[in-house]
């Protein structure tokens, strides 16, 4: 049980992660995309299918992405749920 409470906080974290990288243009050549590049093959198999099923919000000209949001709701639920 502990094994997948750690689990859950480091997804967690690299979501975070991923979320921070998106707010810096990055080098396409640089060593920070190429880990930008590996926290996205990490989390877009769980924020593809929520990104499909809830649009981004349009407020004005932005679009705020809400599929990290809930995913990160979700393992602090999970957390909650499972004790941790």
């Amino acid at each position: 049980m502990e094994i997948v409470c750690i689990a859950l906080q480091i997804y967690a974290l690299i979501i975070l992660a991923r979320i921070i990288l998106t707010w810096f243009p990055l080098d396409p050549e640089g060593s920070v995309a190429a880990i930008a590049g590996f926290l996205f093959v990490l989390t877009d198999p769980v924020l593809g299918p929520i990104r499909r099923a809830i649009p981004p919000v349009r407020i004005g000209a932005i679009a705020l992405d809400l599929s990290a949001i809930i995913v990160l709701v979700g393992i602090q639920v999970l957390l909650a749920v499972l004790g941790c």
